[in-house]
């Protein structure tokens, strides 16, 4: 049970430190896209270079998401094998349990001369049964934290896409007001010529 558990921690780790990888390689920095936003509309042939810009990075985005969101699938994939392999342990303890009672039973009623080696046995399920008991609480209390820490990786997501739309807003608005003013500059100068 405890190499299971090991395993899905290895394995979120991994992901956490690929994921992390990623981020510093292709760090999303809104500073610094606007600071370039600013110094390729100053020409126009510039500008299709910023919007391949920003397509590149809407693609990594997106393959961070889609590979975020696969990592999850499999989180809870292995998750719900874990769950059943508890169930299971629990439920075959259980059963192992009550034969064990019945043949106590048995034996209190025959006074085998076995009783102590079945006491010992007996004695080492209900240990069994205790350490099973504290790992599904674990696997609860594991639960409810992996159902929080998405909670507010969505939140963090819907934070993310209505800053990326503002920025596009500000982005249009601002190339609007610039063509505007070169328009009106154009026709300041044909006016003078």
């Amino acid at each position: 049970m405890n190499e299971v558990n090991e395993a899905a921690a290895a394995e979120t780790s991994k992901y956490r430190n690929k994921l992390s990888y990623k981020l510093q390689q292709h760090p999303p920095n809104i500073g610094l896209q606007m600071q370039k936003t600013k110094n390729n509309l100053s020409s126009s042939g510039r500008l299709a270079t910023m919007m391949m810009m920003e397509d590149e990075e809407e693609d990594v985005t997106r393959s961070a998401i889609s590979t975020l969101q696969s990592r999850e699938e499999e989180i809870e994939r292995k998750k719900m094998e874990v769950r059943q392999k508890v169930e299971l342990q629990l439920s075959r303890a259980e059963e192992e349990t009550r034969r064990l009672a019945q043949i106590w039973e048995e034996l209190e009623v025959l006074a085998d001369p076995l009783r102590k080696e079945v006491a010992v046995v007996r004695k080492k399920i209900d240990m069994a049964n205790r350490d099973i008991k504290p790992l599904g609480q674990s696997c609860q209390k594991k639960e409810k934290e992996y159902k929080e820490a998405l909670e507010a990786f969505n939140e963090k997501n819907r934070e993310k896409a209505q800053l990326v739309t503002t920025l596009m807003e500000l982005l249009s608005e601002s190339e609007k007001l610039r063509m505007k003013k070169l328009e009106d500059l154009s026709k300041h100068v044909d006016s003078t010529l």
